[in-house]
C-alpha cells in the first residue's frame, strides 16, 4: 500500500464512528418523534400551567386561578 495503510485504516475507523454514531441518531430521533418527545401529563393544561409557574412566568395567584379552574 506503499505506506498508506495506517491513514486507510484512521479513515476506515472514523467512518465506522460516523455511520454508527448516524445510526443511534436516528434511532433516537424515531423514538422521541413516535412518544412525542414529553410525557401527556406535561402537554396538558395544567402541566402546562405548572411549567409556567416553575419558569416564573405567573405569578402564585395565577396558578392557583389556572388550576382551579382546569380541575
Amino acid at each position: 500500500m506503499g505506506g498508506w495503510g495506517i491513514a486507510m485504516m484512521a479513515i476506515g475507523m472514523v467512518a465506522m464512528l460516523l455511520f454508527w454514531g448516524a445510526v443511534v441518531a436516528l434511532v433516537v430521533w424515531a423514538v422521541r418523534t413516535v412518544s412525542g418527545g414529553k410525557g401527556a401529563a406535561e402537554r396538558s393544561p395544567l402541566g402546562i400551567a405548572r411549567t409556567r409557574y416553575a419558569r416564573g412566568e405567573i405569578t402564585k395567584e395565577q396558578f392557583q386561578e389556572l388550576r382551579d379552574e382546569l380541575g
